[in-house]
């Protein structure tokens, strides 16, 4: 979109990316970044006629700086260290669970019993720290090893109840709560009931 200057000396040009630019010379153009020197519409005042190498150079310009954006808040991943980071807070949370069995079957619960009370504990635990935004951090560190378990499952569940109960109780919480717990669910069961039909058809 073009627009004529008041003067009538030159052309403005419309940006939408935020950037400005002051001409130095014919067809020479530097960037002034994302705010103007003094109060003005988002525009570039071009001098007689506009060539298209003008514009070439001002939209690589333009993605040169979003690349290099881009690159800057793009987090770098260290494959290996990731990988130990899920062992280890994988098997932290393991051992957490044996040692509630262990306790539990110590005060004289059978291991059916104890894997109950193992399993409610750990599910308790993680959505209290999902509440308190302490779990998101355990994940950020330890990825698989803090999804994969129980306590991801819980995490998975009390997550989207929370962060959409602004919303309220039956568009926030209700209809987001099994966001993206509900498909492992569903499919869970599934998976469950074919291989239970599979397996009643081996005993016939």
């Amino acid at each position: 979109m073009y627009l004529s200057s008041v003067s009538g000396s030159g052309v403005y040009k419309k940006f939408t990316t935020g950037i400005y630019y002051d001409q130095e010379s014919a067809g020479t153009f530097k960037s002034r970044g994302t705010r103007p020197s003094k109060a003005c519409e988002v525009r570039i005042l071009f001098y007689g006629s506009c060539s298209e190498e003008v514009f070439d150079t001002v939209k690589e310009e333009e993605k040169k700086k979003y690349q290099d954006y881009i690159d800057q808040i793009t987090p770098v991943h260290n494959f290996w260290l990731q990988l130990c980071n899920a062992f280890v807070c994988g098997g932290i949370i393991c051992v957490i669970g044996q040692l509630i069995i262990n306790i539990a079957v110590s005060l004289g619960q059978d291991m059916d019993t104890a894997g109950t009370i193992c399993s409610i504990i750990l599910i308790l635990t993680s959505a209290l720290l999902t509440g308190f935004n302490l779990y998101p951090s355990i994940v950020k560190w330890g990825g698989a090893g803090a999804l994969v378990p129980i306590t991801g499952f819980a995490n998975s569940v009390a997550a989207p109840a929370i962060e959409n109960q602004v919303q309220g109780q039956v568009f926030g919480i209700g209809a987001t709560i099994f966001t993206i717990a509900g498909p492992v669910i569903l499919y869970g069961v599934l998976s469950s009931w074919v291989l239970g039909l599979i397996y009643w058809f081996t005993l016939l």
